[in-house]
């Protein structure tokens, strides 16, 4: 009505059906959901002292409900800008922008962003600016031409399905309102090195429909447990189960980019409850975080941090389910009680389990890139995978794990099979085809930039630049430069190598931007 233009507006969420057989995502999240509620109705009919300490009974229980909600941080830029990094990833490190007030363009496309998604009936919470970007620089009009900020967007929980679908119109509503200001939007986990990526926090509870019209929240612990007994069971199967549910998860190249510690990625499974039943978590390095408030038991839920953007929501909200549901029935049916998993949950390295691994750590309040070195991270809660490739390895590495994602017949091993076929064919056309011709053309713009002969402090450090762009491009020492070493390796089919390559070409190539940095800035013309 504004321009007199078409805008699409009706967006249709649907199911692909192929010769009479559901194929898609959002089918696999239907099934999950389907067998994850009938799952929990037969275990509550079949061990009625599992409820006993929610103060009900069998019969009291007519429905089961999976409440969602995501949280969507992206970047925003205008096209013709060149801000340099260095300023960035000062404004970053200075937390500068965190919860700054927006102006120009970048506020007139948030707050029409959040209308829409009234218009809607998404019921939008909040949108403010996140901790990467700089600040805008307004012209007299009010536009915002030098513009590189973060933001983040959410909005009211609902069904799992319902959450899903909502997290998808989302992005196109967003998308769409920037585009008509001339800014670009990115919803990449890392969409540049050096500073904060773009996570997608899943929230995940369950609540029980009572006969008498009530509701009550399965997960929540009272006043004397941080969780119920069905919280803290469906809390251990997420931690045990993560290996074979992190390849649906974290599944791009892109998506690897942003798990490095440093930035308040989860590299390491383990949980965060709380000091103590006073005083929540606000432990942002964990894996998995307990969110409850002590004034209301319906806001307990689980936060999985390790999704970002480009996650798909329906095959991540399905993998959750059912690594929930494998650690709940195993509680359920060996009559295990709050203080038991509690206990279990906390163990130490090398204490005896019955359900977590022996060796493992699962639970930690401290920030575990300061507490732990790499050594004591990768011994407490496992070493984690740094490449696509190394990810879907654990569905080799953990076939005792398998069956938690297959019970029911939510995922199937053909289309897992499926699945682990398209993502790895995926990584391996970026790398080759994308991701190093773009380190290709970055390294051919680094220049020499004094003059010959130059002072022994520039020849010094230009050399440090010169020996990487070697080492990365060209043969040398009689073997082939990094890149075509990774060519080479796909060729031959082993792509245990190209991964290995993999993550040698990212340090190098962080390396040569550091040496490349300290170069430019000490040259006086």
């Amino acid at each position: 009505p504004e321009t007199g233009f078409p805008v699409s507006t009706l967006k249709i969420p649907c199911f692909l059906i192929h010769h009479e057989k559901a194929v898609d995502s959002r089918s696999i999240l239907k099934r999950a959901v389907e067998y994850f509620e009938q799952e929990i109705l037969s275990l509550i009919k079949t061990h009625p002292e599992a409820v006993a300490p929610l103060n009900i009974s069998p019969d009291d229980v007519v429905g089961v409900e999976i409440t969602a909600a995501t949280e969507l941080e992206f970047w925003a830029r205008a096209e013709e800008d060149n801000l340099e990094l260095e300023e960035l990833s000062t404004s970053q490190e200075l937390k500068e922008q965190y919860w700054a007030r927006t102006q120009g363009d970048i506020r007139t496309g948030l707050e029409r962003s959040l209308m829409k998604m009234s218009e809607y009936g998404l019921s939008p919470e909040m949108g403010h600016k996140e901790v990467g970007g700089v600040k805008s620089r307004v012209n007299r009009n009010g536009a915002g031409r030098s513009i590189m900020e973060q933001l983040e967007v959410d909005w009211r929980f609902d069904n799992a399905m319902q959450a899903a679908d909502n997290e998808l119109i989302v992005k196109l509503i967003i998308r769409e309102t920037f585009s008509q200001l001339d800014i670009d939007v990115t919803f990449l986990a890392k969409p540049m090195e050096g500073l904060s990526g773009s996570g997608e926090h899943h929230h995940m509870g369950v609540v029980l429909q009572l006969a008498n019209g009530e509701k009550l929240n399965l997960f929540d612990g009272g006043e004397k447990h941080f969780l119920s007994r069905w919280g803290y069971a469906a809390l251990m199967g997420l931690l045990h189960n993560y290996e074979i549910t992190a390849p649906f998860i974290v599944q791009s190249n892109d998506a690897f980019r942003r798990l490095k510690k440093g930035y308040e990625a989860p590299i390491c499974i383990v949980a965060s409850l709380g000091r103590t039943l006073e005083v929540p978590s606000r432990n942002r390095t964990v894996l998995v975080g307990l969110i409850r408030d002590v004034e209301d038991p319906f806001a307990t839920r689980f936060e999985l941090r390790s999704p970002n953007p480009h996650t798909n929501t329906y095959l991540a909200m399905a993998t959750i389910l059912q690594s929930m549901l494998d650690g709940i029935k195993w509680a359920v049916s060996n009559e295990k009680d709050e203080d038991r998993l509690l206990a279990e949950l906390c163990k130490g390295p090398g204490d005896e389990a019955d359900y977590l691994e022996k060796d493992r750590m699962y639970r930690s309040e401290d920030d575990v890139f300061t507490a732990y070195s790499d050594e004591e991270r990768d011994t407490l809660f496992g070493q984690a995978p740094a490449s696509v490739w190394e990810n879907v390895q654990s569905f080799d590495r953990y076939p005792e794990k398998m069956p938690a994602l297959t019970a029911g017949g939510v995922f199937t091993p053909e289309l897992i099979s499926s699945f682990r076929m398209a993502v790895t064919e995926k990584w391996r056309v970026e790398l080759e085809h994308r991701i190093i011709p773009n380190f290709i053309k970055e390294i051919r713009s680094l220049h020499c930039l004094h003059q010959s002969p130059g002072n022994p402090g520039d020849n010094e450090r230009w050399e440090k630049v010169h020996s990487l762009r070697y080492e990365l491009m060209l043969s040398h020492d009689g073997k082939p430069g990094i890149f075509d070493q990774i060519h080479e390796a796909f060729e031959a089919g082993d792509d245990q190598t190209a991964s290995d390559l993999q993550k040698t070409m990212y340090d190098a190539m962080k390396e040569l931007r550091l040496n490349y940095h300290d170069y430019r800035v000490h040259i006086l013309d």
